[in-house]
């Protein structure tokens, strides 16, 4: 088959062991994204089977009814709404699902609150241009780092990564309150967690909240400007889920008003994320480019079953089909 890989913006996916299920294949790695339906519709016209890493290009009807020689698309981990199922289906285009594993981005939720709580990029940047046990030169009055310990970490999503931040949290010493939909904090409970009163006291009361939801229609700017605006000046927000849980803007305008007053984020609205973005210009904020699966162990492991769905389907064998 004449197979595209999208958006491999580090140029790995051909050095990983899983690629050699697609020997005897016809295949292309793009390294950079096009932007617009005409663009992305003259780079892919030519192939029958396109592998997507996650969500970093969406799917919609317009583009979909461009590409009359598309068969397959081919989606690492599960499609989450970047894909327009129904115009594929009628296209004549099976989507495949891989399958994922939450530790990788578990351990970087836990690895930015750390850093954050510590301010590791800071006080480590500043000792590269020579500043010894500074962590901001702007400042009025430098500040000091904290510990985990005895503070209240907040998790919004008890879903498998939510479960794994709450046993992280726990045995760093922290008093862990879960808010979220009724079920998930009744489980919460009986894991030995404690479950937020309502959600102006989970957002007025944790000293570092951790956003684990699925991003739906129903969870689509679930946080507002009146939610971050409780929370102390002293607390963490941290997001490795999806960035559009957030009211647009509004965490943009809570973080210069010092409620938050800091922020841990690994995804945004647009990525990449333009150098002009305020957020990179914001002391109090840590940001990273979308890491939270991007590690060896989760690409062989995504990449890995997205090969595998290809080779089924080119041997009139289609597993892990989506379509309806």
């Amino acid at each position: 088959m004449k197979i595209a890989i999208l958006d491999d913006y580090q140029d790995v996916v051909r050095h990983l062991k899983c690629f050699e299920l697609l020997q005897g294949h016809d295949v292309k790695v793009f390294h950079s994204s096009a932007v617009g339906v005409g663009q992305l519709a003259i780079r892919l016209a030519p192939y029958e089977a396109l592998v997507l890493i996650r969500e970093r290009t969406s799917f919609s009807r317009a583009l979909l009814q461009k590409l009359p020689n598309l068969k397959l698309l081919s989606q690492t981990g599960k499609v989450a709404g970047h894909i327009d199922v129904a115009a594929a289906t009628e296209c004549g285009v099976k989507i495949v699902e891989g399958t994922g594993d939450p530790t990788a981005p578990a351990e970087l939720t836990w690895a930015l609150i750390m850093a954050a709580a510590r301010k590791i990029p800071q006080y480590a940047g500043l000792l590269n241009d020579g500043v010894w046990q500074t962590a901001s030169l702007k400042a009025e009055h430098n500040t000091l780092g904290w510990v985990l310990k005895r503070k209240t970490l907040g998790i919004w999503g008890y879903g498998k990564i939510g479960k794994m931040i709450a046993a992280y949290g726990k045995a760093f010493g922290m008093n862990v309150v879960v808010w979220g939909r009724e079920p998930s904090r009744a489980q919460a409970i009986g894991d030995g967690y404690q479950a937020a009163e309502s959600k102006s006291a989970f957002f007025a009361e944790s000293d570092v909240i951790s956003m684990h939801l699925r991003l739906n229609e129903a969870t689509r700017g679930i946080v507002t400007a009146t939610d971050l605006a409780l929370m102390k000046p002293t607390a963490l927000f941290v997001n490795t889920s999806r960035a559009e849980l957030v009211a647009s803007g509004a965490l943009e305008a809570a973080l210069p008003k010092g409620h938050p007053g800091f922020a841990a984020l690994d995804v945004f609205e647009t990525e990449p994320l333009p150098v002009d973005n305020p957020l990179l210009r914001m002391e109090n904020v840590l940001a990273t480019p979308h890491l939270g699966y991007v590690e060896k162990d989760s690409y062989e492991l995504y990449f890995g079953a997205a090969f595998q769905n290809i080779v089924d389907f080119a041997a009139g064998t289609p597993k892990n089909v989506l379509n309806p």
